[in-house]
Order: C-alpha cells, then structure tokens, then sequence
C-alpha cells in the first residue's frame, strides 16, 4: 500500500486549499464557508518520484454538540488511525486557540508521526514572530506554508518524507476494479458502502446532501480488490442552486468518468424517478458497465408477484439499459449485498470482452440472411464486415455502402443479435458505421 498523509486541523484553517495545491489539481471543495468538507477525501499525488495518497479531513471541533460536527470529528479521527504521518493544520491569521491545543493532544495520544504547519503565512523572506508560540503545542518547529502560493509545500512535504517506509512492497494494483455508487440523494449510497466496509467510513444521516464530495474506499475480499467511489446524491439542476452542491454533481459525474462499473442505486419506495433515468444516462452515455441497485427492498410490503412487477417497472421507466441486472438489496439489513460481487467482476468482464471478426461476422451473416437490410429508392444497404475496434466497452465498427441507409431500427436489431450470441451483460455497446465506395457503381 502507498504511504498515506493525513491533513487535519480545526475547521477554516485551510486544509482543502493545502490539499490542492500538494495534489495540484482542484479535487476538494474549496469555499470559504466553515464545516464545507464533510467526508474524508482521497488523492494520488506525487513527491520526489514517491506516489502517496493524501487525505483532506473534515475540521476537528473539539467537544462539539453538532451532529454533522460530531461526524466530521469521527471522519477525522478515522483518517488518523489509518495515516502514515499527519499534517496539523493551524492558521497565523487567528494564532494559537485552545481547539488547536485539543487537537495536538489528540494527535499525540494517537502515536503517529505529526508535522506541524502555520497556514497563511503567505509574505516571503519575513518570518512572522507569532509562529513562534506554536511551539507551546508540543509537536517540534512549525513549518511555515501559504496554501493559496504554496510557498514552504516542498518543505512540509520533505518532512513528511521522512517517516514514509522503504518503498519495497508498493505495487501498483493493476486488478482493482473501481466502483461509482450513483444516485438521487437519500437513496442509500454511504449505508452500502458502510455496510460492504464494515466501518463508518462515510457519513450516513438522513439529511439529503450529506455526501459532498466523492470518497474513494478500497476494499479487498475473496472475490477480488475494489475502489467504493461514493457520490454526492445527484438533483435535478432547478434545485442546485448552492455552488457548493454544483461542485457535488460535477464530481459525481467525474466519478463516473474514473469507474469500471456504476452502481445505479434506486429506493424501492419510490421506484424510478425522472431524476433516476437523468443519473442512469450519465453512466449508459460514459459507456460505463452498470448494475440497477434497488435498495431499501426491506422496508416494502411484498407478495410473490413484487418483485417481478418492480422489475418490469425499472425495465420499463430505464428502457435504454436493458443490458443493465437488477438486484435488490438491503444496505440496511445486508441482504443480499454480498451477491453484489459476483456481479460487479461479471459485468467487468463482460464489458472487456473481445470477439473475433471472424465470429463477429458469422454472426452477421447470420442476421442479414434472416431479415434484410433496409432499401431506400431500390439500393439497398450492403455491410461488408464487422470488427471490434475497443472494450469497456465493446465498440464494434461496421463497414457499408452507405451510412444513410443504416437505419437505427437496423443497428438496433444488429445489436441484439451480438447480444444473444455473446451475452455482453451490463454493459453498453458502441456500434459506429463507416461507409467504403461501392464498388459495383
């Protein structure tokens, strides 16, 4: 595993703004507003050709009766346990508080190593006398940083350098499949990524929008090695009117970007939404392989038809990922959330398959002979071969006469005549016409 650096600190001292500028791309939410980075986030970053994670950490306030505070404190406290050094974030501008000497202690009772940082002090050449008094914290010399320029960030980070261990055993994992769990707020995300973790490792309230920013997870079972990505909870654009909730949907949608397989969570209460078939495109467009999560499956009234009806319902209401299994769950219960595994490394596999343009083209053979292509003013469509060009997923190129005459019935139908050969479960299938002369005039 990569060494992981853990920030931390009391809330609005500057920790996302630090942690974007050591990772060097806008990853973490950064908006003047206390109390605005809520889960623990994750980043690869790299130093003096040493990969390391990074984790930014919701603002540790002592003694906090808040139940969101309460919960970023506990995220917090997470982070640490799991870090390999810990950068103490405090700010010039407010000085030397009693939360920041609360947190100190903290840290020393933790045994992990602590690198301690005065954020702000943002002149260069002129040492602020008042970093001086940071020595009370017991925690050795402070490092003077500017997160907004990132002055003194090469100096923190040689620091941390220090405590990392002997880079013998960091093999990049090339099998980890990464795993975005998307949907409408409230649907049950973090419940089932806590349930699969076993942890509290995002935090679950039934506040909607509680999950801002996306948390990766990595996870490691008998079935194999997996990244939880878990989203923000995705509104329809009229009720994003916070920008902080702007940044979650963008994220959301970059974490798909990142994923092999898309968890598409819907609640068995309300059955699909508009703003669920909104979510769902976003994976079906990304050409993401993707599994229809129905959760909360507990908590309904059922007879032996149910679950045959919800199942033709999400068929109906999602007709453009028939592809796509069904499997209802419980985060809550864990009922059948171990069987989810099975699937995601099924679906994985299915989206990386590769199919000879031999069999491809018997298989089109076969699909022309049994229903003709279309005609238009007597030509008629002539398809000269098939070959698959790409996986994740599988983009096979069709080569004709003439791409006018293609019809999208005809690709459809040409598309389920793969499918019934190949299976290509869970996964989308790109199918892109090209037209060569022809030769026969």
């Amino acid at each position: 595993m990569k060494p992981l650096i853990a920030i931390v600190g009391r809330p609005n001292v500057g920790k996302s703004m630090l942690f974007n500028k050591l990772v060097g791309q806008r990853l973490s939410i950064v908006e003047d507003t206390p109390g605005v980075t809520r889960d623990r986030l994750y980043a690869e970053a790299e130093w003096l050709g040493r990969k390391f994670d990074l984790v930014d950490t919701g603002g540790i306030e002592p003694g906090t009766d808040s139940e969101i505070l309460a919960f970023m404190r506990q995220q917090a406290e997470i982070a640490i346990q799991n870090a390999t050094v810990i950068i103490f974030l405090c700010d010039i501008k407010t000085g030397l508080t009693a939360s920041d000497q609360e947190v100190a202690n903290m840290l020393l009772r933790s045994g992990k190593p602590v690198v301690l940082a005065v954020n702000k002090m943002d002149q260069v050449g002129h040492t602020n006398p008042d970093i001086y008094e940071f020595y009370n914290l017991g925690l050795g010399d402070p490092i003077a940083v500017s997160a907004v320029h990132g002055h003194g960030t090469g100096d923190l980070l040689d620091e941390c350098f220090k405590y990392f261990p002997q880079e013998d055993q960091e093999e990049e994992d090339e099998d980890v499949i990464k795993v975005a769990i998307i949907g409408k707020p409230n649907v049950g995300k973090s419940s089932l990524v806590n349930r699969i973790l076993g942890e509290q490792r995002v935090i679950v309230s039934d506040m909607a929008g509680t999950t801002r920013d996306a948390v990766d997870s990595y996870f490691e079972n008998k079935k194999g090695k997996y990244l939880l990505i878990d989203t923000a909870g995705m509104r329809k654009k009229s009720k994003v009117d916070d920008p902080i909730e702007k940044f979650s949907v963008l994220r959301a949608t970059m974490a798909i970007e990142r994923a092999d397989v898309c968890l598409i969570m819907i609640d068995a209460n309300e059955g699909v939404t508009e703003q669920d078939t909104k979510v769902a495109g976003l994976a079906h467009e990304a050409g993401k392989a993707c599994i229809i999560v129905v959760n909360k499956w507990d908590s309904i009234e059922k007879d032996d038809k149910t679950m045959d009806r919800m199942r033709q319902d999400v068929r109906r209401d999602l007709s453009y990922m028939t592809y796509a299994p069904i499997l209802f769950i419980s985060a809550l219960t864990g009922q059948r959330v171990d069987r989810l595994f099975d699937l995601i490394n099924y679906v994985v596999d299915q989206a990386s398959l590769r199919i000879t343009t031999g069999m491809l083209n018997s298989v089109l053979a076969d699909a022309t002979a049994r229903v003709q292509p279309p005609t238009d003013k007597g030509r008629r469509l002539k398809i000269y071969y098939m070959t698959q060009i790409g996986v994740k997923p599988p983009h096979f190129v069709c080569f004709c006469n003439d791409a006018k005459l293609f019809h999208f019935s005809y690709q459809r139908y040409l598309e389920n005549q793969i499918r019934s050969t190949f299976g290509l479960e869970g996964t989308p299938v790109r199918l892109t016409i090209r037209q060569k002369s022809d030769k026969e005039g």
